[in-house]
């Protein structure tokens, strides 16, 4: 059966998911899953297909776009670890903190303030906050789970953000905005993106106990509260890399040094017209010559730090060129199409919105892509609501929706990667325990388009 845009399109996704949960190893799965597709696409030439397909990914401009990103970021914190600017920071909130819940508010708060972009969120908050929830015996999944919905969500809701530069051009390009307009037009459906302001408003709900510690999530904590042990036994390898570079002895803590590149992160990214390469490059340059000049560090051990932190990023990023891997198969299989097509008979303008966020919410989890997925199927989804007569602006909302629980939801998301990454637990253990809460999320959207639809 030609696998091409049917039910066979699934199965390499439903490898990766079902290997990932036994082995535990995100890399090999979504490989794993990978060749199958290679497979069912070029039969005994699959070797060929996966060089060609590897090769392809690789020199792809928004894989490029993310190595460096989150190299070059793993580089800066790094170098603000190993100046004591991280220690300084910690130690300056650590006053202001006094029990589990404060840490975590402060963490919710600290990544609302990094909008401009949700990689800079996840890797920024998560390094800034890992001690100071170990000091509270909160478990780095609890940590990872805040800070993950301040991440997406954020930057979606905020429009001066890379999501707003990146899906308000993608609204011009598809003729829902005219030129100029495609950020007037993605601010009028922020209102509508509903799973992005359930998952945020979620948090803070979550740390107040009024939403228990549900499934992986209670049974990480109780290890965390009962016997301390705040890192997950999986997670090891994650930490001991995290704990690679160590503030240098005799190093006098700066907080500027901490708070003024942050601030430059997000001041320089807004500038450059939401270029956050730019703003990572920039910050980085402006960071090193402060070090230099002022002698903290010598010009050796500067420049082997920012080495040292690339390093750092070195298997999330490989998580993550695996994960583009398996989107590249999955779209030549037709997953996408298979998917739109079989929700196609449900539409009708009233129920539009709810099933685009299902179709497309599975989407972005079963991808683990958001922007990419959305570049091909956003052009379906205009023409499905124009043909309808519905409403776009609401069409809009729930499409930007389905993309920030892809993002939230799937363990080889970029978010969850790298948010795991930054936290110190692994990928798996991340989105496991985080699940139930992003379900939950995904209900009462879907509860609310339904009944903006019918009521």
């Amino acid at each position: 059966m030609e696998p091409f845009g049917n039910a066979w399109a699934l199965l390499p996704t439903a490898l990766v998911f079902v290997l990932a949960v036994w082995t535990r190893r995100p890399i090999e799965s979504l490989i794993s899953g990978s060749l199958l597709g290679l497979i069912m696409l070029h039969g005994t030439g699959f070797v060929t297909g996966f060089a060609e397909t590897s090769l392809r990914v690789m020199t792809d401009e928004d894989v490029a776009w993310v190595i460096l990103v989150c190299g070059f970021m793993g580089s800066l914190i790094g170098l603000l670890i190993r100046t004591g600017a991280a220690t300084a920071f910690t130690v300056k909130l650590g006053h202001k903190i006094r029990s589990q819940t404060s840490a975590l508010f402060f963490t919710w708060g600290l990544g609302i303030l990094m909008f401009v972009d949700d990689y800079l969120n996840s890797l920024a908050v998560g390094a800034a906050m890992r001690n100071l929830t170990d000091k509270y015996r909160i478990s780095r999944e609890k940590l990872a789970y805040v800070v993950d919905s301040t991440a997406a969500p954020v930057s979606v809701i905020i429009p001066f953000s890379t999501w707003g530069a990146f899906f308000g051009g993608l609204l011009v390009d598809n003729g829902l905005a005219e030129d100029g307009q495609g950020l007037s037009v993605y601010m009028s459906a922020i209102p509508y993106m509903l799973y992005a302001w359930v998952a945020l408003f979620l948090v803070p709900i979550v740390i107040k106990g009024w939403v228990p510690n549900l499934g992986p999530m209670k049974a990480a904590e109780l290890r965390a509260q009962e016997t301390g042990v705040t890192v997950p036994p999986e997670a090891a390898h994650i930490e001991k890399a995290n704990q690679a570079i160590q503030p240098k002895a005799g190093a006098k803590p700066r907080l500027w040094l901490f708070v003024l590149p942050m601030l430059s992160l997000v001041g320089l990214t807004m500038w450059f017209d939401n270029d956050f390469l730019i703003g990572i490059y920039m910050t980085l340059g402006l960071t090193l010559l402060a070090i230099l000049l002022m002698r903290i560090l010598d010009l050796h051990e500067t420049f082997d730090t920012v080495i040292d932190g690339f390093k750092t990023m070195i298997e999330p990023l490989a998580v993550l060129i695996a994960a583009f891997i398996l989107k590249d198969v999955n779209d030549a299989l037709g997953l996408s199409t298979y998917v739109v097509d079989t929700m196609q008979p449900l539409l009708t303008p009233e129920s539009l919105p709810a099933v685009i966020f299902i179709s497309m919410g599975l989407v972005s989890f079963m991808t683990g892509s958001n922007w990419g997925v959305f570049v091909i199927v956003l052009p379906i989804v205009t023409s499905l609501g124009q043909t309808l007569g519905a409403d776009m602006t609401l069409v809009i909302g729930a499409t930007l929706s389905a993309s920030t629980f892809g993002s939230h939801a799937c363990f080889y998301s970029d978010a969850t990667v790298l948010t795991a990454q930054a936290t110190g637990c692994t990928p798996l253990q991340h989105a496991l325990t985080q699940f139930p809460y992003a379900l939950l999320a995904a209900i009462i959207t879907l509860i609310g388009y339904l009944a903006i639809a019918y009521l």
